[in-house]
């Protein structure tokens, strides 16, 4: 048998050694993480996006106690552009999350269905987005979502 090795960069730094616009969009998800309802996980995500044309747009992780039905904050923000903005991109995607004990110290990845929809945005503009993923004591940048799906589904693969 044959093996595929996968071999994948993630920058790691502090916020500061960020440029100015993308400190801005981790501190708007930061805010976002105060719009979440999250009264089971007690786990409150937030997500902002910014768009081609320098637009941002927020979300926040819904939870319903009929589980299956909740959103999480990143495919919240990403529908909510996509519904008013389909002519923007996403150019660049900041997460933060707070748990009981305040801002997580160690970034939060998105689940496996929001890199799904990540690499969809990706697919359908042909262009990456930028996933900046806040902790405390470190941000991960990750250069498109393929970094963290290294073995994608995309239209192509249904032909």
């Amino acid at each position: 048998m044959k093996t595929i090795d996968i071999n994948i960069k993630i920058g790691v730094c502090q916020p500061d050694e960020l440029p100015l616009e993308e400190q801005k969009l981790i501190e708007q998800a930061i805010e976002a993480t105060k719009n979440s309802y999250s009264p089971y996980s007690h786990f409150s995500v937030g997500a902002a996006l910014l768009l081609n044309n320098g637009e941002v747009v927020m979300g926040a992780n819904q939870e319903n106690a009929a589980f299956p039905s909740g959103l999480c904050a990143e495919r919240s923000a990403i529908f909510a552009a996509q519904s008013t903005r389909p002519d923007q991109p996403i150019q660049t995607l900041a997460i933060a999350a707070r748990n009981g004990g305040g801002l997580t110290p160690q970034p939060i990845v998105p689940c496996g269905a929001c890199r799904q929809v990540i690499l969809e945005i990706e697919d359908r503009y042909k262009q990456p987005v930028r996933i900046l993923l806040y902790g405390t004591e470190a941000v991960y940048v990750v250069r498109s979502v393929k970094d963290l799906l290294p073995l994608q589904f995309v239209s192509d693969s249904m032909k």
